[in-house]
């Protein structure tokens, strides 16, 4: 007897894939892969164009430094330019300090290699050190000339108050980021008044200061976020 057509199997639906690393994900500059909602914020907000424009602007930065790098840094990059939040600000700043070296050239490695890589990093580097070397050689030269006038060592020792006003003015501008950090602003109180004694008043090495209360802010903040 010939043999019973078969029922027709039903077709198989494609089961959908979803997106891979290619949509979720970008690549920066310097290689590292982040989420897109992070590199999404990051377009956003303004950003030097070119090396040549990250050049000329922490040249310029530079040269503005003259008693108390500190406050030019964080009027030019979070004020003016719009590069950084203050909260973005603050934590870059405290990893420049903990590094070797001068605090205003690890802060410009940084932010070069976040934007162009490894060039942006040697860039960020020569825009703060190439031109100002230049003039500070000058005027070494030039206070050779006047070191021993009396009147010249009272400009230089008022500078000197200069320089504590405009350290004190850009820390209370920087204060209202406290008010977001996880520890609260009484424990961050707390810690920056322990941390004045520390190095104002005991006249402790700057190491023990940085690996003792540094690290205990750190253990700290890990443990509140944590939860």
């Amino acid at each position: 007897m010939p043999e019973a057509p078969r029922a027709a199997r039903p077709a198989k639906t494609a089961t959908p894939i979803p997106m891979t690393s290619d949509a979720a994900r970008s690549t920066s500059p310097n290689g590292v892969t982040q989420p897109e909602s992070t590199t999404a914020a990051e377009a956003e907000r303004p950003r030097p164009a070119s090396l040549s424009e990250l050049f000329i602007s922490l040249t310029i930065l530079a040269l503005q430094g003259f008693g108390g790098v500190l406050a030019v840094v964080q009027r030019e990059l979070v004020e003016r330019r719009g590069w950084m939040t203050q909260e973005e600000f603050v934590e870059e700043w405290a990893v420049a300090q903990i590094l070797p070296g001068p605090n205003v050239v690890n802060l410009g490695i940084m932010l070069g290699n976040r934007w162009f890589g490894w060039r942006g990093a040697i860039v960020g580097v020569l825009g703060l050190i190439a031109v100002p070397l230049l003039v500070v050689l000058v005027l070494a030269l030039v206070y050779a000339q006047f070191a021993g006038n009396a009147h010249v060592a009272g400009a230089l020792r008022g500078m000197g108050a200069v320089a504590a006003g405009l350290i004190t003015a850009t820390g209370v501008k920087l204060f209202g980021t406290l008010r977001t950090h996880p520890l609260g602003v009484p424990a961050c109180l707390v810690l920056g008044a322990l941390t004045f004694a520390g190095v104002a008043i005991l006249r402790w090495p700057l190491a023990w200061v940085l690996l003792g209360l540094g690290g205990l802010s750190c253990v700290l903040t890990y443990a509140r976020l944590a939860r």
